[in-house]
């Protein structure tokens, strides 16, 4: 396992943008492949983009596609979620996690975030 610590999320209005970091500790993101999450109170946690630490390959989940883009930083070792065009139902709390596999199911990350709360008013 290893130490991801997000940051970035915060009270925004509709239209608007805010890019989550997630910091990589001890170990280089090249190691790793990354995925975000969402969940909001009651639902479970939903998958929402992905990247390979090395290659830089993304994916993302039909409803954010075209506004959400993950990206990597080798200098800061860290990848990024980059959400435009922000809607009321992107509000949730996101999760950066690290696994070894490049997968959009939860199962396969076993380093967890604290997560960071994203709020989108109308």
């Amino acid at each position: 396992q290893v130490q991801v610590v997000e940051s970035g999320g915060g009270l925004v209005q509709a239209g608007d943008s805010l890019r989550l970091s997630c910091v990589v500790l001890g170990r280089s993101i090249t190691d790793y492949r990354f995925g975000w999450f969402r969940q909001t109170p009651g639902k479970e946690r939903e998958f929402v983009a992905r990247i390979n630490g090395w290659s830089g390959d993304t994916t993302t989940t039909d409803s954010v596609k075209g506004r959400f883009t993950a990206s990597n930083d080798f200098a800061r070792n860290t990848v990024y979620l980059q959400m435009n065009s922000l809607k009321p139902e992107d509000t949730a709390v996101y999760y950066c996690a690290a696994g070894s596999r490049f997968s959009s199911g939860e199962q396969r990350y076993d380093s967890w975030g604290q997560g960071t709360q994203v709020t989108v008013s109308s």
